[in-house]
């Protein structure tokens, strides 16, 4: 059986977070061949929004919810995102891998920020059947919110608790966790996480950069469940399961 391998592009190694919505296609490029290289494994790809949702839902407050004057906003921002799923959709097809964009917006429901339910059943075929399933960062519909931002990083925490799924990985624009001498930090968990002192996304970043992902996979860690934080350039290590320099953030008791 085919390992079965989650990986989430973060928004900032795909997109200028400074502009606006200004995609990195030789960036894309690079990663779709990375990938389509390593492309024996069941994989399943999430990506950030990056300039390409953040600068609209924090215009529109989707953060804090839908109210009678910002609907537009679902429109906006939803519309930003697929822009950059069609994007890395089209980087994975033109670099030979079968992909297909599933936009959370259409699947998923959350409350008070939080998903509680998402259909699942097309990614585990399109993954069963040698297709790359491509989510991403979106607005979704909330129960108590109206709306809400639904994260790549969320999404990642989601799926390994209704998907088989046997690694995880986290390519970003930095080599791991970096602590206060800029050194990468190669082991978390949830105990000397404490110690640690992460900052947010200096760019508009409406989900809270690096201290959101880590919160995320530590509590993917209290569930048993281990996760790599890498830089991109060390994607093709991971994909082969050979070290990638980065961080692995492990369940407490995990050696």
């Amino acid at each position: 059986m085919k390992e079965r391998v989650l990986v989430k592009l973060g928004g900032s190694i795909i997109t200028d977070k400074s502009g606006t919505c200004e995609i990195s296609h030789d960036r894309l490029s690079a990663i779709a061949q990375a990938i389509c290289a390593r492309n024996e494994n069941g994989l399943i790809l999430v990506h950030g929004a990056g300039s390409c949702g953040h600068p609209e839902a924090k215009r529109h407050h989707l953060d804090i919810g839908l109210d009678q004057h910002n609907k537009e906003g679902i429109y906006v921002t939803h519309h930003a995102v697929r822009t950059l799923n069609d994007a890395v959709v089209s980087a994975l097809r033109a670099g030979g891998a079968e992909a297909i964009g599933i936009h959370p917006l259409d699947a998923c429901v959350a409350n008070n920020g939080r998903i509680i339910s998402f259909e699942c059943g097309a990614v585990e075929l399109l993954v069963q059947h040698g297709i790359i399933p491509v989510l991403h960062g979106d607005v979704g519909m909330d129960r108590s919110r109206g709306a809400c931002i639904i994260s790549g990083d969320q999404l990642v925490r989601y799926l390994p608790q209704v998907m088989q799924i046997d690694r995880i990985g986290l390519a970003t624009d930095v080599p791991g966790v970096l602590d206060g001498n800029m050194a990468v930090v190669p082991r978390i968990d949830r105990a000397s996480a404490c110690a640690l002192n992460i900052g947010t996304s200096g760019n508009t970043d409406v989900t809270g950069g690096m201290k959101g992902k880590i919160e995320e996979l530590l509590a993917l860690a209290d569930n048993g469940i281990a996760s790599h934080i890498f830089h991109v350039s060390r994607l093709g290590d991971f994909l082969a399961a050979r070290d990638h320099g980065g961080t692995v953030v492990c369940p407490s008791d995990q050696d």
